[in-house]
């Protein structure tokens, strides 16, 4: 995809990644603070991602345990 960029905005904390410069014809809300916004045809032209510090820290928190519980040497036995 080019022409693929982020944008973040602090005061506000919201990340968008912006995959497409084509208008917004709607957009619908994956899970709480994440919205895909949509083209004319349906397609993901859009993410935003508000209180996005919060989102991305639990997100990769959430990763690093699963993959830690996932080491054998780091499993109880």
């Amino acid at each position: 995809m080019s022409g693929m960029r982020l944008r973040y905005f602090e005061s506000e904390d919201i990340l968008h990644l912006v995959l497409s410069e084509e208008p917004e014809w709607g957009s619908v809300e994956i899970t709480p603070n994440v919205t895909v916004e949509l083209n004319e045809q349906g397609e993901v032209i859009g993410i935003e991602i508000l209180e996005a510090s919060r989102f991305l820290r639990d997100s990769l928190l959430e990763s690093v345990q699963a993959r830690v519980l996932r080491i054998p040497e780091f499993q109880p036995g």
